[in-house]
């Protein structure tokens, strides 16, 4: 008994997880137990001005396990994009793939020569990128050189252009704060995207104090312009560092310190007009693939005609990974802007010609997740969306809306890319650091959640007596206090306590 205390004192010191351990140590040996275990967490003094909305169900018999307000509206924040990852897997479907034609004003002649534009007529393809990869950033323009060659062209007599109207889109989803768009999670939408349309920039600074701060891009091409007010600090100071792009200025302001003699730091800056950045960082890689180009590099979006002339020539496509890899790429690491992309794009392939040119593929995406609400027999008014990626504070969705989507995919014909799209604890994802050494450890699939006073993870786990359950946890307006367990570890605790449950359903 002193061991055990000492020991677990011990983990508690160093922050080893050691509430978690505990939970699964004393996991509840019948379902009446862990109903009120679960009831006494929620009804906790600690949760005195949180709201709560929790539903728990078994996969196997639809029996309700627990739940608690399960009707209540509450906001997701990313836990939408289970919503929306759900969709883009039903309606587009696993192998569906996004295809960007590449055109010219007019086909090259036997010299190789375009007499006129070239237009990468964007489709909202959020593949475009290295970030993560080890390949290098040039690289992402190497399916357009190929294409190119292919067509027989080695020289542009015209510009080089984004062309992204076909995405009818504000920079912007809906919902979004001023605030979010300061920061790489809030990066403006565009149906032309580069590198998730932030870019990073190192702060490298002098060997002694006072000196200054060198800055330099990873990415280049960026259009921004840096005005520096940072400054080399003590080498035994921390890094403070605050980064501001005024929205609709293309010029970034820097202040702070950085300690002398220490590694660079990294920022990330969001980049306005991404398209732009895609069209001049594209020529770039044309001339240094020795295909010549005459004009400039030049964008243009929506809500502004296509610039591509009736007559234009096919001269070949990108085409993007299948829509189970984009699904998971923006769902284990909650990936906001690609996230919209795949949302928007599904809406724009419901544009008829009698859809209003101002109506939005956002909002014409928001009309197919209704409809597939209703296949998959969850109530629609239970699920209040403005977004897909959940950065809008508007969104609203019930737990027992999300567990009855998660029900209804465990038996979908996606079911299996659905779950693989999922962080899976301790392994990867937003869960890759939590619920290690429990019984939930690579057996929790479940998307994460995190606005300012909204927190949620929901998913399955299967507990330790074998069943497999649908979960959602979700709670809001919990401030944190001092000294007290983050809203998270409170989270992950209640589902340890379901994988390490042993007892019968």
């Amino acid at each position: 008994m002193i061991f055990r205390f000492l020991a677990g004192l011990l983990l508690l010191v160093l922050g080893l997880g050691a509430p978690l351990r505990t939970a699964a140590a004393a996991a509840p040996v019948t379902l009446a137990e862990l109903q009120e275990r679960l009831d006494q967490r929620l009804r906790s003094e600690r949760f005195r001005g949180g709201l709560w909305g929790v539903q728990i169900v078994s996969l196997a018999s639809g029996r309700v396990w627990f739940e608690h307000e399960p009707r209540r509206l509450m906001s997701p924040a990313s836990n939408s994009k289970l919503f929306a990852g759900a969709l883009a897997l039903d309606v587009l479907g696993p192998e569906f793939r996004i295809r960007t034609p590449v055109l010219g004003a007019a086909a090259p002649n036997t010299e190789g020569t375009l007499a006129g534009d070239l237009f990468i007529a964007g489709r909202g393809d959020p593949s475009w990128r290295v970030r993560g990869t080890s390949r290098p950033f040039a690289s992402i323009f190497m399916p357009v050189v190929e294409v190119l060659r292919r067509a027989g062209v080695r020289r542009i007599a015209g510009d080089v252009v984004a062309d992204a109207t076909w995405f009818h889109q504000p920079p912007q989803g809906s919902g979004w704060t001023v605030d979010d768009l300061n920061d790489w999670y809030g990066a403006e939408l565009s149906g032309v995207s580069l590198e998730q349309n932030y870019a990073e920039l190192s702060l490298t600074p002098a060997p002694v104090p006072g000196g200054e701060v060198s800055l330099a891009w990873l990415q280049p091409d960026v259009g921004l312009e840096l005005i520096s007010r940072l400054r080399t600090g003590a080498a035994d100071a921390p890094a403070q560092v605050v980064v501001r792009r005024i929205l609709g200025e293309p010029r970034v302001h820097l202040w702070g310190s950085v300690p002398a003699g220490g590694q660079p730091e990294l920022v990330n800056v969001t980049v306005p007009r991404p398209a732009d950045w895609y069209a001049t960082a594209l020529r770039a890689a044309l001339l240094r693939e020795g295909i010549v180009v005459a004009g400039r590099a030049r964008a243009v979006r929506w809500p502004d005609p296509s610039p591509v002339p009736v007559g234009a020539v096919g001269l070949g496509e990108l085409i993007s990974p299948p829509m189970r890899e984009l699904v998971a790429e923006f769902m284990k690491p909650s990936q906001n802007l690609e996230t919209d992309l795949i949302f928007g794009h599904l809406g724009e392939t419901r544009r008829g010609s009698a859809t209003p040119p101002y109506r939005t593929g956002e909002a014409l995406a928001l009309d197919a997740l209704r409809e597939f609400l209703v296949r998959a027999g969850v109530d629609p008014t239970e699920v209040r969306f403005e977004e897909g990626s959940g950065l809008s504070r508007n969104n609203l969705l019930t737990a027992r809306a999300t567990v009855g989507l998660l029900t209804a995919m465990a038996r979908h014909r996606a079911a299996r890319d659905f779950e693989a799209s999922l962080p899976v604890a301790g392994r990867d994802g937003t869960l890759r650091t939590r619920l290690r050494g429990t019984a939930a450890e690579g057996n929790v699939s479940a998307k994460t959640g995190t606005l300012r006073y909204a927190n949620a993870i929901s998913g399955y786990v299967t507990t330790a007596g074998g069943e497999r359950l649908a979960f959602a946890l979700l709670l809001n307006r919990q401030v944190p206090e001092p000294g007290a367990p983050s809203v998270r570890e409170e989270l992950d605790q209640m589902v340890a306590l379901l994988a390490a449950y042993a007892g019968p359903g």
